[in-house]
């Protein structure tokens, strides 16, 4: 499958890399020059044949929208909402068939830790810029979906991690380790979905703050990393 990956710049999404590289075919972007052994575009993701060119021939587009360390608020939230709109629109163009969005679960996180939150709750962002800008990209996502523009889905991952580097670290109830973002991303490539879905993806065990029943039934998806408060 040819798959195009945006924010190349990204931990996480030099992480997808690695781990979807054995089996697909992937093209990588970013709004910045990154070094990596994979084919690699520069983009700004602009309203132009630029962005036609970088998703032609793609299978599907797994986006990322990270920011650059100059970013500054106005530019990220532009980015995200705009730049996820003119990929969409030249995906859509291109016959692009499907989308995987990594979206994040702190859009879900203002409601009390109490409730068993599910996908089907509205989201309740925070004015924080990489919170907003996440749900901002989310909420162009799902037009595109309900315009029958394209297939997409959104994985609403929690805090990602390698669980190496954070065993001393304060237990976080969002972690995911980073393998198992790749596995869900994985499965979701090749998973009989509807034309707009979303799937809370994140370490499964007591502590978890987010349930990912959904995700189980939906992908088979099955978190190999867990992670415990440390007593």
């Amino acid at each position: 499958m040819n798959l195009l990956l945006t924010s190349a710049s990204s931990e996480l999404a030099q992480a997808l890399a690695d781990g979807l590289s054995d089996g697909h075919s992937l093209r990588l972007t970013d709004r910045t020059w990154v070094s990596t052994p994979y084919e690699f575009a520069l983009s700004p993701l602009g309203h132009d044949a630029s962005t036609n060119l970088l998703v032609r021939g793609m299978d599907a587009i797994i986006h990322l929208v990270e920011p650059l360390p100059d970013d500054s608020d106005t530019s990220y939230l532009d980015f995200a909402m705009r730049g996820t709109y003119n990929l969409l629109t030249a995906a859509a163009e291109e016959g692009v068939k499907r989308a995987i969005y990594l979206g994040s679960l702190d859009v879900m996180a203002g409601y009390d830790p109490d409730y068993l939150v599910t996908e089907r709750w509205r989201p309740v962002p925070t004015p924080e810029p990489r919170v907003l800008g996440r749900h901002l990209a989310e909420y162009v996502c799902r037009e595109f979906a309900r315009e029958h523009r394209l297939q997409v889905a959104v994985l609403r991952i929690g805090h990602p991690v390698r669980a190496a580097e954070v065993a001393d670290a304060p237990f976080d109830p969002l972690w995911v380790d980073m393998a198992d973002v790749v596995q869900a991303v994985s499965l979701a490539l090749d998973a009989s979905l509807d034309l707009w879905t979303v799937l809370h993806i994140q370490a499964d065990g007591p502590h978890s703050r987010f349930p990912i029943d959904e995700a189980r039934r939906v992908l088979g998806f099955s978190p190999r990393v867990q992670f415990e408060p440390v007593s």
